[in-house]
C-alpha cells in the first residue's frame, strides 16, 4: 500500500476495512476500550482467515493511541454521530503525524462539518465504504472544500490500493447511494406495515422480481436498524414506526440476532 494505514474503530466497517487492507500490507486498528479491542481482534482475524490466513500477521490491534503515531493515513470508522466523531479526533490529536491524511467512513453526515472538527480540513477526506467491506467494490469519495490536491490524490491512490473503485461524489446528505437507497428501504417497511405481508415475502419479491441480491428488509437488518435510523434522520427522511419500535426492543438487526428477520 502507498500509505501506513490506521483505522480507529471496532465495528463491522472498521474490521472489514482492516481485513481488506491486511491483504495488501500492514494495518493498525485502534479500539477505544479493552472490550472493543478484544472484539476487534477476534473479528478482524476471523475475516482475515476467510481472505487468507497468512494476512493475520499484518494486523495490529491496540487500545493505545500511540500506535497511530507512525500512520500516514488514519481512518475514523466509529458510530454515525457527529459529536462522537469530533470527540475521537480531539482524543487522538496528540498522536497523529503532521502530514497524515485524516478520513472518515461516514455514510450520511456532512463532510465539511467533520473536517472542521478534525482541525485539519485541508488533510481530510470521506471514504464511504459499504458493508460487507470485503465484498463491496465501491467507495464513495468526498472532500471538504479545503482539501488539498495532495489529499485528494492520496485518497484516490489508497482506494485503488485497496482494490476498490472510488467514485467522487458531492458533499450532500447520503452522498449518492444512501440518498437514493433509504427512501426505498423505508417504503418497504411501510408496505410491510400496511399490507399484511411478511418480511420474507417482500424480500423474495425484490430478489426474484427485481434481481436484487438482498431484499430491502434483510438489507436494513444488515446495516443495523439503529444505523439506518441515524442515516434516515441525516437525510431528513421520516423513520417508519416499525423501525423505531424494533430499536426500542433492542432488535437492531443481524448484529443483535433479530430485526425484521431472526438470525
Amino acid at each position: 500500500m502507498p500509505e501506513r494505514l490506521a483505522i480507529a474503530g471496532s465495528g463491522a466497517i472498521a474490521c472489514g476495512l482492516a481485513a481488506v487492507a491486511a491483504t495488501r500490507g500492514h494495518v493498525t486498528v485502534f479500539a477505544r476500550s479493552e472490550g472493543s479491542c478484544d472484539k476487534a481482534t477476534a473479528k478482524v482475524h476471523a475475516l482475515c482467515e476467510r481472505l487468507g490466513a497468512s494476512v493475520n500477521g499484518n494486523v495490529t490491534v491496540s487500545r493505545d493511541p500511540a500506535v497511530l503515531e507512525d500512520a500516514t493515513f488514519v481512518i475514523e470508522a466509529i458510530v454515525e454521530n457527529a459529536d462522537a466523531k469530533a470527540a475521537i479526533w480531539s482524543r487522538l490529536a496528540g498522536h497523529l503525524a503532521d502530514d497524515a491524511v485524516l478520513a472518515t467512513t461516514t455514510s450520511s453526515l456532512p463532510v465539511s462539518v467533520l473536517a472542521a472538527a478534525s482541525g485539519h480540513p485541508e488533510r481530510f477526506a470521506a471514504l464511504h465504504v459499504f458493508n460487507p467491506v470485503p465484498k463491496m467494490d465501491l467507495i464513495e469519495l468526498a472532500f471538504p472544500p479545503e482539501a488539498s490536491a495532495t489529499t485528494r490524490e492520496r485518497a484516490r491512490a489508497l482506494c485503488a490500493a485497496l482494490g476498490k473503485t472510488a467514485v467522487e461524489v458531492p458533499d450532500t446528505p447520503g452522498f449518492v447511494v444512501n440518498r437514493l437507497l433509504f427512501p426505498y428501504l423505508f417504503d418497504a417497511v411501510r408496505l410491510l406495515e400496511s399490507s399484511g405481508l411478511d418480511a420474507e415475502a417482500i424480500d423474495a419479491c425484490m430478489q426474484l422480481g427485481a434481481g436484487h441480491p438482498m431484499g430491502p428488509l434483510a438489507l436494513l437488518d444488515l446495516v443495523g436498524l439503529d444505523v439506518s435510523a441515524a442515516i434516515g434522520r441525516a437525510l431528513g427522511v421520516e423513520i417508519p414506526e416499525r423501525i423505531e419500535a424494533l430499536i426500542s426492543e433492542g432488535a437492531l438487526g443481524r448484529k443483535a440476532g433479530r430485526g425484521f428477520h431472526r438470525y
